[in-house]
């Protein structure tokens, strides 16, 4: 892994996580592995519903399938890891990140398709730096494999980005990033109730 590779995630990320999430994590490996696996499900969900929601945009619904068929491969290989090290599934409440997030996406066109892209390059951002930053902290097989996925991260999140300011229109979207980007920052690093792969603080 090129440290190129995975720069791309400082360029949209207003605030790092903060290290205590990083201890929470690797204490609590289990509930963060079957939540990854849940967050692999969501991301191949978001996907999928902005191909449902803008068919008639071929060249973005080519991209999102791509994207969609490799989170479910990312999934299938966080579920072979579970069976690996003897984690069972446990039904889990979503964290407040993703829904806090979506709160302050556009409600009409096009300002609405510019935010879930823009918002999915924040989350995928956050998802590389924390991938990042907990490889080196966890024991094998898990090191190396969220070293692996720190790279898909970074590029997901460069896609993201690219068909946000291609379906920008007069919309500045360097703005609007920076103002969702804030959002993002205060989810991540505020005290949570809860813990999660996109949590904040743990409490």
């Amino acid at each position: 892994m090129s440290a190129v590779a995975i720069q791309p995630s400082q360029t949209v990320l207003l605030a790092p996580t903060p290290a205590r999430w990083y201890e929470v994590a690797c204490e609590r490996w289990r509930e963060l592995l079957v939540d990854h696996a849940n967050c692999e499900k969501k991301a191949a969900s978001t996907a999928l519903s902005l191909i449902f929601s803008y068919p008639e945009d071929m060249a973005l619904t080519d991209k999102l399938s791509r994207l969609a068929r490799e989170e479910l491969r990312h999934f299938e290989q966080v579920q072979k890891l579970m069976q690996e090290l003897d984690v069972p599934f446990a039904r889990m409440q979503p964290s407040r990140y993703a829904e806090g997030l979506r709160a302050h996406v556009a409600r009409s066109e096009p300002a609405r398709l510019l935010d879930l892209l823009l918002c999915g390059a924040l989350i995928e951002a956050r998802s590389c730096e924390r991938f990042v930053g907990l490889g080196p902290m966890l024991a094998e097989p898990l090191s190396g494999f969220y070293t692996g996925l720190a790279v898909s991260e970074a590029r997901h999140q460069g896609l993201y980005l690219r068909l946000a300011e291609q379906r920008a229109g007069g919309i500045d979207w360097r703005a609007r990033l920076q103002q969702l980007a804030a959002a993002e920052a205060e989810l991540a690093t505020s005290p949570d109730p809860q813990f999660r792969f996109h949590s904040g603080l743990p409490s």
